[in-house]
């Protein structure tokens, strides 16, 4: 999927889950539940965290680009190549 260009993803969050998983939906459309509460940014990185284990690629690789304080994010990757 990764291709020389960054690739945005739309990502459903769901925080303060029972099990933690990234589900595809589509090509550009992710759900990702994570066991830490929306406090203090810990969601987010750990949304962060989850996407790149699943795309194997460098934490620092992946960024929210818009949707911080939403349940609805755009998600940057930059190709590891």
């Amino acid at each position: 999927m990764l291709s020389g260009q960054p690739v945005k993803l739309f990502v459903k969050a769901k925080p303060a889950s029972r099990e933690a998983g990234v589900k595809k939906i589509d090509d550009n459309n992710f759900e990702v539940a994570v066991k830490e509460p929306p406090v203090q940014g810990r969601a987010n990185e750990a949304i962060v965290n989850a996407l790149a284990e699943y795309f194997g690629v460098a934490r620092g690789r992946v960024r929210i680009v818009a949707g911080h304080t939403s349940r609805q994010k755009i998600v940057e990757i930059q190709d590891p190549a």
